[in-house]
């Protein structure tokens, strides 16, 4: 049922209201009565549905319980930004965003992006979510690796060192193709990696295809 056009009734039927919220998590907006949408239950059934429905809950307390915001995030990583601080913080939490939307990362309180593996989970899930992660991971060659191999164009956020890296710098050019390699820092590299992705017969180079963010 779309509660946006039932009656105020119906609007305030729990029966109802579970059900139209379990089905379309966004139509918790719709619930007149705010105290269904103080109702746990009705709470969890929309966020699970549409994470961003956590926007529409009336009650602080459910906003800032762990179960209701870790169903949320679940649902919709990026919706960790509506999510409170102390829960920012928390790992199982932070990790179940990032896993859904890698670019979550940035709603991340500062500790957790120097985690390593919310950041690997973050940037195998969207590369460009290691312009998110500290300085000191932007270094680290497995997070960098699993960055480019998810979009090649996401060399531009590693280190200096590190798109001065063979491995890396191949990598990113197979995933993206010639467009990767103007984050190559050295031209020397940029034409060994050129040649190198020919000789391996990668899609990218040979049909001159390339991704853009």
């Amino acid at each position: 049922m779309n509660l946006q056009f039932a009656s105020e009734e119906l609007q305030r039927d729990r029966a109802v209201v579970l059900a139209a919220v379990t089905d379309c998590g966004w139509a918790l907006q719709f619930v007149a009565s705010e105290e269904l949408r103080r109702d746990r239950e009705v709470v969890l059934a929309a966020v699970k549905s549409c994470g961003w429905a956590l926007q529409f809950v009336a009650s602080e307390e459910l906003r800032k319980d762990r179960e209701v915001v870790l169903a949320a995030v679940t649902s919709c990583g990026s919706v960790l930004q509506l999510a409170y601080e102390e829960l920012r913080r928390e790992k199982e939490v932070v990790l179940a965003a990032v896993k859904n939307c890698g670019s979550a990362l940035q709603f991340v309180a500062e500790g957790l992006r120097d985690d390593l593996e919310v950041v690997l989970a973050a940037v195998t899930n969207e590369g460009e979510a290691l312009s998110f992660a500290s300085e000191k991971l932007r270094k680290e060659k497995k997070v960098v690796l699993a960055a480019v191999g998810s979009k090649g164009w996401a060399l531009k956020y590693a280190s200096e060192e590190l798109r001065l890296d063979k491995d890396v710098a191949l990598a990113a050019v197979m995933q993206a193709g010639a467009w990767a390699l103007q984050f190559v820092a050295s031209e020397q590299l940029r034409n060994e990696v050129w040649r190198l992705a020919w000789e391996c017969q990668c899609p990218s180079a040979s049909d001159g295809r390339e991704e853009r963010p």
